[in-house]
């Protein structure tokens, strides 16, 4: 519980908010009423909210729920991973089973076809 204070208290400060603007704008987003003192009470480990709200905090902070709570040095698992690049299309592809023991000839249409599939999708966006 100690660590969940800590990290509550360096997100606050990360964010460049005094422990009122940020009541203030999780109670405006999230539609609670909590006062300064229940963010003062967190960041000194003397409380910690309840799973529902802890949710909510790990959103506002955009981080994952085990870094709030101090079980994971990855501040948010969820971000997007970087875009792919043909090296790594051809990594991947060479690492499938059964892959090498194709023609090159095969193997040259796979990838061609991969790397279109995936340009076509990056299109979309």
């Amino acid at each position: 519980m100690n660590k969940f204070g800590n990290i509550f208290k360096a997100l606050r400060e990360e964010k460049g908010l005094t422990q009122q603007e940020l009541v203030d704008l999780f109670n405006k987003q999230y539609h609670y009423k909590f006062g300064k003192s229940a963010i003062s009470q967190y960041e000194n480990n003397k409380r910690i909210p309840e799973v529902e709200v802890l949710q909510k905090w790990a959103e506002f902070f955009q981080v994952g729920l085990d870094f709030l709570l101090g079980n994971s040095d990855i501040k948010n698992p969820y971000k997007e991973a970087p875009e792919k690049t043909d090296e790594d299309i051809d990594l991947w592809l060479s690492k499938t089973d059964g892959y090498k023991e194709l023609p090159e000839e095969d193997r040259e249409l796979i990838s061609n076809l991969a790397k279109n599939l995936l340009e076509k999708h990056r299109k979309e966006k």
